[in-house]
């Protein structure tokens, strides 16, 4: 409902001059037009080099009380990982701390930024690469981005051996990363992750969700379409779960640190019920472009007068609703601009030159979008040959 009340406030406010047709008109499934200046602008935020967007939700900016205020354990309680207010958590290694922590807040679609580090001792372990600083980034507590020490885990140096769909960046049983930019043990390593959920409707699958992740800056996982919740082992087809879930850090009994996490929720383009190809509804879609018609309507003074900027004026209407009274309007404006052009002297018709071409580029752009026909009586007399 806000969305919808900034639309109709900037339709609303006054303009210096009706703006010319330019892009294709809007259609069933697009309220606006290409290029439309009539479609609200994106809300301005600020994003300044190494702080979070101004839109962002600050998960945890290194202090005790941001810790305390929005991570808890998966019952609710306060957590047990370590946060001694030096910029940084972390759990201590031999399945102490208490289990998996989450956000007190709940999350759909989003973009996350998170920072973690492992010892820059670690060495190997007698269980395996799978205890190198083990941990996971869980999405809606349903979808782990693996994060663990692989820097010694690449073909190059196979100090480490470890499966290629376990390692740090990957979406953890699916798919490795297409690189490992993993730095060394002691460095801070950074995951930029942006996420949409699976679509469903009722048991029906619309669309499988994706995710995306950059790792250290480097693209590892280019939309990479959700196969399943993530399992271990065993593949767990995908399944419709609650809309938004909490973001889940695991804890898999290994020392891993964590610093610089913010959240910035993203709509779903599958909720743009009003311009997309693929999700809009074409009555939703109607509805608004009748209302950006009727306020495009009243801004004109008097719609019955003659005039080229009433012309195009009415054009701009009809783009949105070609019908009732704005049709009415626009073929009377149309027939009494052709009446008294058609009584112009050639020397009159010079003199119009600029005005009589801006009219007819409006008129074309009606033409191609198939509001009027190419027979249009006024956009005929246009197009005659300049008289001598």
């Amino acid at each position: 409902m806000k969305k919808c009340a900034l639309i109709l406030a900037a339709l609303a406010a006054p303009t210096a001059a009706m703006a010319d047709l330019y892009g294709d008109t809007p259609d069933a499934k697009h309220a606006w037009s290409v290029h439309d200046r009539n479609r609200p602008n994106p809300v301005k935020i600020s994003a300044e080099a190494g702080k979070p967007p101004s839109d962002a939700i600050v998960l945890f900016d290194g202090s005790r009380e941001s810790f305390e205020k929005n991570w808890c354990d998966w019952k609710g309680n306060p957590s047990k990982w370590v946060c001694d207010g030096k910029g940084e958590f972390y759990t201590k290694p031999g399945w102490i701390n208490g289990g998996t922590i989450r956000t007190r807040e709940e999350f759909g679609d989003c973009q996350l930024h998170l920072e973690y580090r492992h010892d820059a001792d670690i060495t190997d372990h007698p269980s395996g690469a799978q205890m190198r600083g083990n941990s996971g980034v869980f999405l809606m507590s349903n979808y782990e981005i693996q994060v663990l020490e692989s820097y010694y885990t690449d073909p190059a140096d196979m100090r480490v051996p470890n499966y290629a769909d376990g390692q740090a960046g990957a979406v953890y049983a699916e798919n490795p990363p297409m690189v490992n930019p993993a730095r060394k043990p002691g460095e801070w390593q950074v995951y930029d992750i942006v996420f949409h959920q699976p679509v469903w409707e009722g048991n029906k699958l619309v669309r499988p969700g994706s995710v995306t992740v950059f790792f250290n800056g480097v693209l590892v996982q280019d939309h990479w379409e959700m196969e399943g919740l993530t399992t271990h082992c065993t593949r767990r087809p995908l399944s419709p779960h609650a809309l938004k879930g909490p973001l889940t850090l695991q804890d898999h009994g290994c020392a891993v640190y964590f610093r610089n996490i913010w959240i910035r929720p993203l709509p779903s383009r599958w909720d743009n019920k009003t311009h997309s190809t693929l999700s809009a509804v074409e009555t939703k879609v109607m509805a608004l472009r009748r209302k950006t018609a009727e306020l495009l309507f009243a801004k004109i003074a008097n719609p019955a007068e003659i005039s080229a900027d009433n012309l195009i004026a009415l054009a701009e209407v009809i783009s949105y609703a070609k019908e009732g009274k704005y049709d009415e309007a626009w073929n009377k404006a149309a027939d009494g601009y052709l009446a008294q052009l058609k009584k112009k002297s050639c020397d009159e018709r010079k003199a119009m030159e600029k005005e009589l071409a801006r009219v007819r580029k409006n008129l074309k752009v009606l033409e191609r979008n198939k509001l009027i026909s190419s027979k249009f009586p006024l956009l005929s007399e246009l197009e005659k040959a300049s008289c001598k």
